[in-house]
């Protein structure tokens, strides 16, 4: 089987991601970041996930952004109020955490230069999302030409890696209908920045504002086992 390395968080666009990698007849090798998030509940609902879609193996990588600081999502300070124009590119919410797509496709490279794998898929999303610079499309673009010039097998010409998204041009609806028919266990996914300890969503962060507004307009009832599905 072809093989895919998947970046896996334990979100709901993750899982939708890893989901669909699936289903297209990859092997899925899903890669999670313990990056010291104040929400790492998902790391758990990360495996969990992995399980669900039989990846063929999961790794949890330590890597502590939390020693750079520079987001809410690695500190300790409160989350901010949930903005007006979350879609303004100009306005960078304090949920964006430095570099961290950069350095976890990074990890995800390296993987699958090892494994040879032909694609690295990432849940990145360009339409309902908190303006993250690196969920952009020319970004993934860019990192598809750095991955090709940075590696051994890519100079050589004997690899060619490609970066997928493929739900960078869905709302937050057009995910959760997908998921849905790709049979993703909502109830697994987490995607509250600041749950509670058995993953009791705040309801009033960004992204459970997401999350939110995604179920209502698929017109699909989140399920409400995402309290306690651990």
């Amino acid at each position: 089987m072809r093989k895919a390395v998947i970046l896996l968080s334990g979100g709901l666009d993750s899982a939708v991601t890893l989901a669909q990698a699936r289903s297209l007849g990859y092997a899925c090798y899903a890669l999670t970041a313990d990056y010291g998030q104040r929400h790492r509940i998902e790391i758990s609902r990360a495996g969990k996930i992995a399980a669900a879609f039989q990846a063929v193996e999961h790794k949890v990588v330590n890597v502590n952004l939390r020693s750079f600081g520079g987001s809410v999502l690695t500190g300790n300070d409160p989350l901010p109020h949930v903005r007006e124009n979350p879609g303004d590119q100009n306005d960078i919410p304090g949920t964006y955490v430095p570099a961290r797509n950069t350095v976890l496709l990074s990890l995800a490279l390296a993987w699958a230069e090892v494994l040879r794998a032909e694609v690295i898929f990432i849940g990145a999303n360009a339409v309902d999302y908190s303006g993250y610079p690196d969920c952009r499309p020319e970004f993934l673009e860019a990192f598809q030409r750095l991955a090709r010039l940075g590696t051994k097998a890519g100079t050589i010409g004997s690899w060619q890696i490609k970066v997928e998204a493929p739900l960078i041009n869905c709302s937050k609806a057009q995910i959760v209908k997908l998921g849905e028919k790709l049979g993703v266990d909502f109830s697994l996914t987490i995607s509250c920045y600041n749950p509670g300890p058995e993953g009791r969503p705040c309801n009033a962060c960004e992204a459970c504002m997401f999350r939110k507004k995604g179920f209502s307009e698929a017109g699909i009832k989140d399920k409400p086992e995402v309290v306690n599905g651990l």
